[in-house]
């Protein structure tokens, strides 16, 4: 049967439409002048935008409403559930239209009449297709960010406004500020005093306040550039690195524990915090400071800070129970968990995109897909979190010079004691033997390289990163110990003995010297903090044969060698002694274990077979001696100690000479401390191990792998290829140097951008972006985006230098302005997003303990080293779990800067926490700051803070003598850094006079005064 005209017409045109379909990706671009490339020309330009940011949500390739997908020609022309959605030229036969007609598609969102119009024009010239997919990322809609969207195109330098109409503008930034004041019929608030603007700048530099002398200095400099010069003192302060590490690690959410359900310490993870505030004060270039916590162990293999600044991949807790469980696919589950925590943080941090919401499936709001979420775990998939050895790397800069000078003092020291000792230690050693009996080791031991010897046939083996040392045996990370061969001797009664220097006395769990069977199913050893913390214990299996000693804890200044004994007797006696004497309380315990013959060994630094976590002692083995029967404690006190010990050499010194000896061993162990704190053995950081290829997880789930992804990044960055060039087997130092390089790219514009605004929301409280983590859709708009453009732009001028940002930032006007409030200002703009004014902000917790200490006088500000420890940790009985209680307040450890706290996860202070210190399990970009009663209560009542207001009011009577209304003038020159007023004066003096200075101080530090700055 002929078909009728109008059918054979509509043929011809739908077979013309459909050659435009297959050949409108091939003629797109053509500059040839016909109506088929100009209709498909307008499709690209008009109708492509709008399809992607109205529909594709609802009809995507994975999402299919009605079964209708509109990325492509092809499922177009395919239609959905009801056949074909458009009749090319017939908008009454065309379900997409009649829909979009009626108010139905979009749902909830009807077109604006505009795009209506646009569509129906569109349909009505023959919907004509132009590219043959349309990317559903390209176009920002009203539900989500496309690849426009602002904070991902390519950084280009605003102009700068001109002139406004005051010529107060100091420079390109104020005006800026100024222009957009000036459209919102606002004005800049005047200048603030002098006293302000220097208490304000030092509390952001260096998180103290500023000294009554410093403040005097600034109030008198008549000399131009008097501001600026403040500026320079503060930023080329130690304590500036101080607080702007304290910012850094909030955002890295470091933490020196494991967290979860153990929550380990981590006594090595204080070098990358000590890295930071280095990098800081030396004013490290921004992109460098980065690179090297990617990937500083692969670009500088053997560079110390370098292999240190990895600490960051580090830096999140870890789930030590969930890693070891014995189900494979649960330890697959916690890894993926471990992945999508460092992969947040690297793009948050960096980036300010919140790339894992796309380990489950396309991210919902901005343009990342899946696969590019597991392109970055690639990247990262062969870290894991450990005890990295630092011995053998080369410090460079200040302070290698200074580890030179130290270790060149020690190495005099050493032979100044020497001379000392020889003819003391001689005239010792004969008496010594003239007053006791003879005592043969069954084995004995010493590693250092004067004494060096080990008993025949009981040599050791080192393992992990063990070594023997001028000092012994040295024993770092958590793999390092050292074991004999097997002993051929049955053993029951017996003898243990050691010197050893502990690295520190947070570890737990370790054993100085021991024996064992080879599978470490028996054994006995010389604990340190196992079930007590800081003591020393008997260990067993399952503590059969062990009870606590109740002795006195270690202190944290032990800086000799101690030498303990364990005494095994036949009736399951077990009894310790400590540098001779009897420590904590002998015990019956277990019945005594027979070591058979050939089926044991001695171990040294490991608690028991296998090595790992937790069982693994950080220190220096100087020397052991093991006995095959219980000593006396006569024995023990009088004849055990061949080697003479330091009581005995001292007695045979004169007055003159022991205090010269006492002196230089003093020394001695300031030297050893202060090398450790240059140069220390390990940091808690990543070992990298070469991945297996990673997959994408349907729906994120580790039991429904797919297709293998290569190492990349996010395709969405401007001007950034998504593809790294690497393959999905290249080595993994390859993989973390390519995604540090990617980052750190000139062209990453959002990497510019990310820094520049949480150094704006440093200084001001809030960032220009409102959410410094997160630049994407569901995070904040910039409330003066040229601004923060141009400050990018500056920052990358600069060359990453921070502290030139500083400069910029601070000597502003924006920055200068008085935080005086305004009423018809806070009508406009009531949270001062457009700086009409400066806004007051209150001190972060760190910073008021740390003021509280510093008005005080007792503020410790040295830098560098392990932390000190403001918790009490020890071990759940029966449990490998950490617990945290709080310490004595008074010691004098905890008078050093905040930042230098053992930050435990769980070991929280109730201080800290009520001034709203975050969680260090979690990234903290911006802190909140509430106001409740409890700080108020704590302000007054917390026990250090009455410590401190001691130490207070000692200050003001020792410098102000004891008349009340002097009292009262220093303790407002120290705290506020002014002058009483006469009615502040009046009352202040009658509270001095009838209850003394300590409780002016106490309302002083729970003053609105002293917790603010204008």
């Amino acid at each position: 049967m002929l078909a009728d005209s109008a059918t054979i017409q509509r043929a011809i045109f739908l077979v013309a439409l459909s050659f435009c379909i297959i050949s409108g990706a091939a003629s797109h671009g053509q500059t040839a002048d016909t109506p088929a490339n100009d209709a498909m020309q307008h499709f690209d330009r008009e109708i492509a935008p709008l399809l992607s940011r109205r529909c594709l949500d609802c009809h995507n390739l994975t999402d299919q409403k009605g079964s209708l997908d509109l990325t492509s020609a092809t499922a177009f022309q395919k239609g959905g559930d009801s056949g074909p959605v458009v009749e090319p030229g017939k908008l009454e036969d065309s379900p997409l239209w009649l829909r979009i007609d009626n108010d139905e598609m979009p749902p909830k969102h009807p077109l604006p009449a505009a795009e209506r119009q646009t569509i129906k024009d569109w349909i009505a010239r023959g919907a004509i297709w132009g590219t043959e997919k349309i990317d559903r990322f390209r176009y920002t809609s009203d539900a989500r960010a496309g690849y426009d969207w602002w904070s991902l195109q390519p950084l280009a330098r605003p102009n700068v406004p001109a002139t406004t109409d005051d010529d107060e503008a100091r420079g390109p930034l104020d005006r800026f500020v100024r222009t957009e004041l000036l459209q919102h019929d606002l004005r800049p608030s005047p200048e603030a005093d002098r006293r302000t603007l220097i208490r304000r700048l030092t509390f952001d530099l260096t998180g103290l306040p500023p000294t009554p002398e410093e403040i005097a200095v600034f109030l008198n400099d008549a000399g131009e550039g008097a501001y600026e010069r403040v500026v320079d003192r503060l930023l080329a302060s130690p304590q500036y690195g101080v607080r702007w590490a304290r910012h850094w690690l909030d955002i890295v959410r470091f933490g020196e524990s494991n967290g979860f359900e153990y929550d380990e310490l981590r006594p090595n993870a204080w070098p990358y915090r000590d890295w930071i505030v280095h990098a800081l004060n030396e004013d490290m270039p921004y992109d460098e400071f980065v690179r090297l916590q990617l990937a500083g162990d692969v670009l500088r293999p053997h560079d110390f800070d370098a292999v240190t600044a990895t600490g960051f991949l580090a830096a999140g807790a870890y789930d030590t129970a969930g890693q070891n469980q014995q189900s494979a696919a649960m330890r697959a589950v916690v890894r993926q968990d471990e992945m999508e925590d460092l992969v947040g943080t690297v793009a948050q941090t960096f980036l300010g995109l919140t790339v894992n919401c796309a380990r489950c499936h396309d991210h919902k709001f901005d343009p990342i897909r899946q696969t590019e979420y597991y392109s970055l775990v690639s990247a990262l998939s062969g870290t894991r979190q450990s005890d990295r050895a630092l011995t053998g790397l080369k410090l460079a800069g200040k302070r290698a010079a200074e580890l030179a000078k130290v270790e060149t003092r020690r190495k005099q020291i050493r032979s100044d004691i020497a001379a000392i000792e020889q003819p003391a230690r001689d005239a010792a050693l004969v008496k010594l033997k003239s007053n006791s009996v003879e005592l043969q080791p069954l084995a004995s031991w010493d590693f250092r390289q004067d004494h060096a010897r080990q008993t025949a046939g009981w040599e050791i083996k080192l393992s992990g990163a063990a070594r023997l040392g001028p000092a012994g045996l040295e024993l770092s990370d958590n793999r390092s110990f050292a074991a004999t061969g097997s002993q051929p001797k049955m053993l029951r009664a017996k003898t243990l003995e050691v010197w050893v220097q502990l690295a520190n006395v947070a570890q737990s769990g370790g054993a100085a010297v021991g024996i064992q069977t080879f599978d470490g199913g028996t054994f006995d050893a010389i604990v340190f903090g196992e079930r007590d913390a800081r003591q020393w214990m008997a260990g067993s299996e399952n503590y059969i044969r062990t009870q606590s000693f109740r002795a006195p804890e270690e202190s944290e200044a032990v800086a000799a060698p101690v030498r303990l004994c364990l005494t095994y007797a036949e009736d399951g006696s077990i009894a310790a002694y400590r540098n001779g004497q009897p420590y904590g309380q002998p015990y019956r315990g277990g019945d005594p274990v027979t070591f058979a013959a050939a089926k044991w060994q001695v171990v040294f630094g490991l608690r028991h077979a296998p090595a790992g976590p937790g069982k693994m002692l950080a220190g220096t083995i100087e020397r052991a001696n093991l006995y095959d029967r219980a000593l006396s404690a006569e024995e023990i006190a009088t004849g055990l100690d061949q080697a003479v010990t330091g009581k005995m050499i001292r007695e045979q010194l004169g007055p003159e000479l022991q205090a010269r000896y006492d002196a230089l061993h003093a020394e001695l162990a300031q030297t050893d401390s202060t090398i450790n704190v240059l140069q220390p053995p390990q940091v808690y950081a990543i070992k990298s191990k070469q991945p297996e290829p990673t997959r994408l997880l349907a729906r994120g789930n580790p039991a429904q792998p797919t297709d293998v992804v290569a190492p990349g990044g996010v395709g969405s960055l401007g001007q950034l290829p998504a593809d790294f060039g690497l393959a999905s087997d290249a080595p993994e130092g390859e993989r973390r140097q390519r995604l540090a390089e990617w980052i750190t790219d000139p062209r990453n514009a959002i990497f510019a951008r990310v820094m520049a605004n949480r150094l704006w929301q440093y200084h001001f409280g809030v960032g220009l972006v409102d959410t410094p983590n997160d630049f994407g859709f569901n995070g904040g708009r910039p409330a003066n985006q040229q601004l923060l453009d141009w400050l990018a732009s500056e920052f990358v001028a600069s060359g990453y230098r921070l502290k030139a940002m500083h400069r910029l930032i601070v000597t502003s006007a924006a920055y200068r302005q008085s935080s005086q409030g305004n009423e018809s200002a806070v009508k406009i703009d009531a949270d001062n997003r457009l700086l009409w004014r400066h806004s007051p902000q209150r001190l972060e917790a760190e910073a008021v303990r740390d003021s509280m200490l510093y008005v005080a006088g007792v503020l410790d500000m040295s830098l560098d080293g392990p932390g000190f420890h403001e918790m009490k940790a020890s071990i759940a009985p029966g449990t490998n779990t950490f617990l945290y209680a709080p310490d004595d307040p008074t010691k004098t450890i905890f008078k050093r800067r905040t930042l230098y706290r053992v930050w435990a996860r769980s070991g929280r202070s109730a201080l800290l926490d009520v001034l709203d210190c975050p969680d260090p399990s979690t990234t903290s970009p911006r802190r909140a700051v509430t106001t409740t009663p409890l700080q108020a209560l704590s302000l007054l009542n917390n026990a250090f803070v009455l410590h401190i207001v001691e130490k207070f009011a000692d200050r003001i009577a020792r410098e102000a003598g004891a008349e009340p209304e002097r009292q009262v003038e220093r303790a407002y020159r120290l705290a506020f850094g002014r002058s009483p007023s006469a009615e502040e004066l009046a009352a202040a003096t009658n509270v001095v006079r009838e209850h003394g200075v300590g409780v002016l101080a106490r309302a002083i530090f729970n003053s609105n005064e002293f917790v603010y700055v204008d």
